[in-house]
């Protein structure tokens, strides 16, 4: 069996089966589903490098090409997106195969000090992008102010839209999104969808910031790979909503058609 196979199996019993994440702190916003997600990876007896705040992804294996980013939402709540502080997702960086492990959990735990995972997706990171190319790097110039001696940095972040966004029928339920190319091994792993994601026709190449006036002007290139089809699989472990469909969301497709939705 494949190790995301694995890694989705058992994050999909965990959560069936009621494990709870565990609170850290009453402010963590960070480490609790982290934590689960790192007893999923223990439980598969996978090796990985320790994680830390300045690491992509967040579990790097140790004996297979792989990582994976972990994002826990509060849910009901700001699920739509997520900030993505520094480092654009991809589904591939510094050799390794990235894959995201989304779980939403109840937006109100005050006073708890564990709660449930109420759904969770593990996806491709070419779900969330499709470029692999791109590298980040924080910028910054001195010069600014009346006496010409501060610092501007340039220290970009990023807000990507959640699978719990671009794809329909994964409340409740445990969910595997993967391309098109990727062969299950496990015979109960079934398939309950196929997405697609195209390509647009133009992409930014650069921006500039009015310091005066504080507007941000965009730039465009024609997107070499414009029109191009990136298909994906959701799947489910037979007996776990293999009967609830995953499709493109409604509100996916009318963002691709180029309707005005605001920012979620």
């Amino acid at each position: 069996m494949s190790t995301v196979e694995q890694v989705f199996r058992e994050c999909e019993r965990a959560r069936a089966e009621g494990v709870l994440i565990q609170k850290v702190s009453d402010s963590d916003k960070e480490f609790h589903f982290q934590n689960w997600v790192q007893d999923r990876l223990n439980s598969c007896q996978l090796n990985y490098d320790d994680p830390g705040r300045n690491t992509y992804p967040d579990f790097r294996l140790v004996n297979f090409p792989e990582g994976y980013e972990v994002k826990g939402l509060a849910w009901p709540g700001r699920d739509a997106n997520y900030d993505s502080n520094s480092q654009v997702p991809s589904g591939e960086h510094n050799g390794r195969e990235v894959y995201y492990v989304f779980g939403r959990y109840p937006k109100d735990v005050k006073g708890m000090d564990a709660y449930p995972v109420t759904d969770l997706v593990v996806c491709h990171g070419s779900f969330l992008n499709a470029d692999s190319d791109y590298v980040h790097k924080n910028k910054s110039f001195r010069g600014f102010g009346s006496y010409g001696d501060i610092l501007v940095r340039d220290r970009k972040m990023y807000v990507v839209p959640t699978p719990f966004y671009l794809a329909s029928g994964t409340v409740g339920l445990s969910t595997l999104i993967v391309p098109d190319t990727f062969e299950p091994e496990s015979p109960d792993l079934v398939q309950v969808g196929e997405i697609e994601r195209v390509e647009v026709e133009k992409v930014v190449s650069s921006y500039e910031f009015n310091l005066q006036t504080n507007e941000m002007i965009r730039h465009f290139v024609p997107n070499p790979k414009a029109g191009q089809v990136h298909r994906f699989r959701a799947y489910r472990t037979l007996g776990h909503g293999e009967q609830n469909e995953v499709r493109l969301s409604d509100e996916a497709v009318r963002y691709a058609e180029g309707l005005e939705l605001g920012d979620g």
